[in-house]
């Protein structure tokens, strides 16, 4: 297969560029050069920014593919632009939405591709719906190849997969847990959560790479297996060897009270108990199996980064203000006895 992607290097994006380098596919990644030193050696790039509309078109002359792959459009105008580039371009066009776009709060607790993409808590969740509404749009009048997918909380080796962080990502989280400090987790802990090592995703992703029966269809992709965020938080301090130092904050009193955007990220998504019904995408790649559990990837990742400090990123601003929260709290609490 010929396969384009824009981008192509991030937490998603990177396994599935791997796996298709590994089989022998003609792999393009299209940005801007930033994060391509650790690119399998048959990859090739074309460096542009695609923002740069006419550089880009310039840079793709000539060149037709199997496959495009968006995985950095966030608002229609981003996928307007991608279908000027592409429409004669390209036999498919995949594009990445987001699951959390799917309704909050959930009636059910079973997620399928029917279930309605209704989330009035997160603005970027309701920009992925409206670029999957352009798409289809295009789809229908216009006959443009598209294929939806909805991936889930997807992580990768450089980042573990968490409920409440700063700018910064992850590290500062890990190292509060290693320091034996109050860690905040939203809720009591026991709301269940999926999360996908990028590796599995990749394997579901590959598959309806040129696949005819995917085009037009919408597939979300995660792991089967749905585990507590105690068990998420509990698991990355077994596997610094530490004893986890849990604080509980209500969801919506962490929306309210702070300097993050939790309330999209928290009421708008991680704080509700959901489960995917992966059954659609199975159909169609039959082989497709999550194999890497949720303690397994966390063990992992959190010795990948300890052992890359270019991921030890510090986050002062959030370690102080999770020092905040739970002194504020405390004196709540102290003040009412």
């Amino acid at each position: 297969m010929k396969v384009l992607f824009i981008g192509g290097t991030g937490t998603i994006s990177m396994a599935i560029t791997r796996l298709l380098a590994a089989r022998g596919d003609e792999l393009y990644l299209l940005n801007r050069g930033n994060r391509n030193s650790d690119l399998p050696e048959n990859v090739h790039t074309i460096i542009a920014d695609i923002g740069n509309e006419e550089e880009t078109a310039q840079k793709l002359e000539g060149l037709t593919f199997d496959c495009v792959g968006e995985f950095i459009g966030f608002v229609p105008e981003q996928l307007q632009r991608d279908y000027r580039l592409f429409k004669d371009k390209t036999k498919q066009f995949i594009y990445i939405s987001s699951a959390s776009a799917y309704q909050k709060p959930p009636k059910g607790y079973l997620i399928t591709e029917e279930t309605p993409l209704e989330n009035p808590y997160w603005e970027y969740s309701r920009n992925k719906k409206a670029c999957e509404d352009y798409l289809m749009e295009r789809y229908k009048e216009d006959g443009f190849p598209v294929t939806i997918v909805r991936p889930s909380h997807t992580y990768d080796e450089r980042s573990v997969p968490l409920g409440v962080h700063g700018d910064n990502g992850s590290w500062q989280v890990v190292k509060r847990i290693m320091d034996g400090k109050p860690v905040i987790i939203h809720g009591d802990g026991t709301s269940l959560w999926t999360i996908t090592h990028n590796s599995d995703f990749a394997k579901a992703y590959a598959g309806l790479i040129g696949n005819e029966k995917a085009i037009g269809e919408a597939f979300h992709i995660t792991t089967d297996e749905s585990v507590s965020w105690n068990h998420i938080y509990e698991s990355i301090a077994e596997a610094l060897g530490v004893t986890l130092k849990p604080y509980y904050v209500s969801s919506r009193t962490l929306a309210d009270i702070s300097d993050y955007d939790l309330l999209g990220s928290l009421i708008g998504d991680k704080a509700n108990s959901v489960i995917f019904d992966n059954s659609k995408v199975k159909a169609l790649v039959p082989d497709f199996k999550a194999t890497v559990t949720a303690k397994e990837g966390i063990k992992s990742t959190v010795k990948y980064i300890l052992d890359h400090p270019e991921f030890q990123k510090e986050d002062p601003e959030f370690d102080a203000w999770c020092d905040k929260v739970i002194e504020t709290i405390e004196k709540v609490k102290e003040d009412m006895k």
